[in-house]
């Protein structure tokens, strides 16, 4: 299995610079891969030998929750103090080479299709002691908590090892779900959502959670608010709350992309 990344580098010279089809609107922004080149890339403190394309943060009056990186590191770089907010939570997917990670002194080897959520609460460092570049993606968000429920534990699992609950039949698509639905520790869930060729969401959701979605794999038509945009892997979808979406698959394998949504929790009563 192969998960897109971004390729860096420049593109080839266009005497039209919009052709890529980049967009930002007050509900969504398209981001095509095409654009995630190294001029956008940054350098991020506490981190050795590391890039990183920041593809969303809170913006007051979109999307406010989470923010989202690709990040690569070179052979023999990482971090041993990677996230600088006490509070925050994370979700980490690799897509290509190999992290050496660390939580709270227990050393795991995350490859390809690899994914943990770190609570916030716990130690960890990201090393790369492999040969070739490593690349994930990689989600923070304030962690929220509530009364009456724990922080969630730490989770390890891989693409490989949990099964599509799919979600749909008929319709040819599902999820797999990293983290339990049903577990309300959670107040966010870092997903792959898989579409069979032909599969669609057949009605235009429209709904409280924010979203970031990178695509990984395939073809589609993805519906933005009013707006239809064909999709490949390495584009990325930033979705505000209740910006209509919808999708049909295209080509003739799977399309899968990482999904980021808030969930199981109150919506606050002052409007930031």
């Amino acid at each position: 299995m192969t998960y897109a990344f971004p390729t860096g580098g420049m593109p080839p010279s266009s005497d039209d610079p919009s052709h890529a089809g980049a967009i930002f609107t007050t509900t969504y922004a398209f981001i095509p891969g095409s654009v995630m080149r190294d001029i956008v890339a940054s350098e991020l403190p506490a981190w050795t030998g590391t890039r990183a394309w920041i593809l969303a943060r809170p913006l007051s009056g979109f999307a406010e929750t989470f923010a989202q990186y690709a990040v690569e590191v070179v052979p023999g770089g990482g971090s041993d103090s990677p996230e600088p907010d006490t509070g925050a939570e994370a979700g980490i997917f690799v897509a290509s080479g190999e992290m050496t990670l660390t939580v709270d002194e227990s050393r795991r080897i995350v490859g390809v299709g690899g994914y943990a959520y770190i609570p916030p609460g716990h130690n960890w460092t990201v090393r790369n002691d492999d040969t070739t570049a490593l690349q994930f993606h990689w989600v923070r968000k304030r962690y929220l908590p509530t009364a009456g429920l724990a922080r969630p534990d730490p989770i390890l699992t891989s693409d490989a090892e949990v099964p599509i609950d799919w979600i749909d039949s008929a319709e040819n698509w599902g999820t797999t779900r990293f983290a339990d639905p049903s577990d309300l520790r959670h107040d966010m869930h870092v997903n792959i959502v898989t579409f069979e060729p032909g599969g669609r969401i057949p009605f235009a959701e429209t709904h409280v959670m924010e979203h970031g979605i990178y695509v990984l794999e395939g073809t589609a038509e993805y519906l933005l608010n009013r707006d239809w945009f064909s999709v490949e892997p390495g584009d990325f979808l930033w979705l505000r709350a209740f910006c209509p979406q919808a999708c049909i698959a295209t080509g003739s394998g799977r399309f899968r992309y990482l999904l980021y949504k808030d969930v199981n929790r109150h919506p606050e009563l002052v409007a930031r």
